[in-house]
């Protein structure tokens, strides 16, 4: 069942890059007590998450910042592609999230089955805002980034 407005986030541990290399981090921890905007792409690196879904968020990060807590981004990678891939974008300002077995995004009902082009279980295109753990809003794009953009999400805050 996919997760809806007015659900709790699920507690799930996934990693992110710390001083030291890969951390884990609990997805409760994280959302707990604070205001968040988290967009899911299915790979970094990617050729519509690098070019159209990340670069808006790195151009709206100051106008997002303003009304939220924390900026982050998830996939389905592991941390040190995260961290590569953070560095590649000039995304400082977004806090990069590691699932890269999916359990995460499985837990939210948002996994993408993309085995059939060789690229395993992945993230589907979503944006979501929440406060203290719940979700206020929610956008999951099939195709396209209309739903999970930057200026989408903005309008949603």
């Amino acid at each position: 069942m996919t997760i809806s407005v007015g659900d709790k986030i699920p507690d799930v541990t996934i990693k992110t890059n710390g001083a030291k290399g890969p951390e884990d981090l609990s997805t409760g921890e994280f959302f707990k007590g604070r205001k968040v905007v988290l967009f899911a792409v299915p790979g970094a690196f990617t050729p519509g998450c690098s070019n159209t879904h990340m670069p808006g968020f790195v151009v709206e990060a100051d106008e997002l910042l303003s009304k939220v807590d924390v900026i982050a981004c998830l996939a389905t990678n592991d941390a040190f592609v995260m961290d590569a891939w953070q560095k590649d974008q000039n995304a400082e300002r977004i806090t990069m999230l590691a699932d890269g077995n999916a359990e995460f995004v499985k837990a939210l009902g948002l996994e993408l089955d993309a085995t059939g082009g060789g690229m395993g279980i992945r993230s589907k295109r979503f944006a979501l805002v929440a406060n203290d753990g719940v979700v206020e809003y929610l956008g999951v794009d099939e195709k396209g980034v209309e739903d999970s953009s930057a200026q989408t999400v903005l309008k949603h805050i």
